[in-house]
């Protein structure tokens, strides 16, 4: 029988929910584009419940138990004697969550023998040294599209809050203020500024449909160009760079893998090149840009404003300076773990083990390393085998 370990987050402060504020969430079959949505055999958890938490178990424990193996989930992972480390040298299966990374690098996979798959419960496998696991044969899934459009939606959100100065207006009167002054002198229309999309994925592709309503200019760079007809429908402008992209752009959001191509992309001279006041959205990960650099193009001014939910390390140290640099909206990184997408991806996850413990396929598009090679979504989002970043 296998041991299935599996790190989630730790549950809300006040405790495991007895209630929510909903009554469940829309159900979903397919995704835009087609593809079906997670259709696992059966579910032993209600849609709309916290499943991403420790007690929440992703609703996994009664399918597991009842064939034998054995379910560890656990918060702690960071340090030499975390319960991660301990558990993971006789782990069949690691779950994880990008929301909370267990970093499966090459130091802890050598030291797990019995491994042989890795599953991130939502989107990106940037936590697992790809190389090592290409090296060891373990299989790399993860449930792609679950979240993608919760993603997308947490761009828009995150782009009206900047360019309209939500965030301090809100706060004006959580104070007790009425200070309109304060409030609309850094704010501005969205409507007729040029926004772009780095990487025109499901999620970026998802972004420039839900903009093309208020009026913009849409752009994109990838190395995938979208289809003609896409690009007619959106009139939307594609760049062959980033460069290009940043210096035609009022707004940029970030919506690409991270890999070693995209590590540090927006460092000082890319935000050098971005047009003055100019706003960056982030919810791709941390280490696309460099930390530094963007505090500094915050306190001089070049950018108007940043707000992403994603960090490096995750989750954030206390004196981490995103905390505290001006004109942010920076969000722990929720963006893609609403309790809708929640009830997705444990689902996909549910299906991957399925597939697993049954000897079938794993779904083409949830595979990231198959075989000893990147496969499936890994070949198009990935463009060589490389080490967690």
């Amino acid at each position: 029988m296998a041991k299935v370990l599996c790190v989630l987050y730790d549950d809300p402060v006040t405790g495991y929910p007895s209630s929510y504020a909903r009554d469940g969430v829309p159900h979903i079959d397919h995704y835009p584009g087609g593809q079906t949505a997670p259709s696992p055999e059966k579910i032993d958890f209600t849609p709309g419940q916290l499943l991403g938490s420790v007690s929440g178990e992703l609703g996994l424990r009664p399918y597991l138990e009842s064939l034998g193996h054995t379910l560890v989930v656990t918060s702690d992972k960071e340090g030499p004697d975390s319960a991660f480390d301990r558990e993971l040298a006789d782990a069949e299966v690691v779950i994880s969550q990008p929301f909370w990374p267990a970093y499966l690098t090459a130091e802890r996979i050598a030291k797990a023998p019995n491994l042989k798959l890795a599953i991130t419960a939502g989107i990106g496998s940037d936590h697992v040294d790809l190389t090592a696991a290409i090296g060891r044969g373990i299989t790399v899934a993860e449930v792609t599209y679950s979240n993608s459009i919760s993603v997308a939606e947490h761009v828009v959100m995150m782009t009206l809050a900047l360019v309209r100065n939500y965030l301090p207006s809100h706060q004006w009167v959580r104070d007790g203020g009425w200070n309109i002054a304060d409030c609309s002198a850094r704010a501005y229309d969205l409507e007729a500024m040029a926004v772009g999309t780095v990487a025109a994925g499901r999620i970026g592709l998802a972004v420039l449909r839900r903009l093309k309503p208020f009026d913009v200019a849409l752009h994109y760079t990838d190395r995938h160009r979208l289809a003609p007809e896409v690009e007619q429908e959106l009139n939307v402008t594609w760049h062959p760079d980033v460069e290009s992209l940043v210096r035609a752009c009022d707004v940029v959001t970030i919506n690409c893998p991270l890999h070693p191509e995209t590590e540090n992309m927006f460092d000082d001279a890319l935000l050098a090149k971005m047009r003055r006041g100019s706003y960056l959205i982030n919810t791709a990960r941390g280490k696309i840009v460099d930390r530094d650099a963007v505090v500094r193009a915050l306190e001089s001014g070049q950018l108007a404003g940043y707000a992403g939910d994603v960090w490096y390390p995750q989750p954030a140290p206390a004196d981490h300076p995103w905390r505290t640099m001006p004109n942010h909206g920076m969000t722990p990184h929720t963006s893609g773990t609403t309790l809708s997408a929640q009830a997705r991806y444990a689902a996909g996850t549910r299906e991957i083990l399925e597939s697993y413990f049954q000897g079938r396929a794993i779904r083409d598009e949830y595979l990231i390393v198959d075989g000893g090679r990147l496969a499936g979504t890994g070949q198009h989002s990935y463009s060589a085998a490389q080490g967690a970043l």
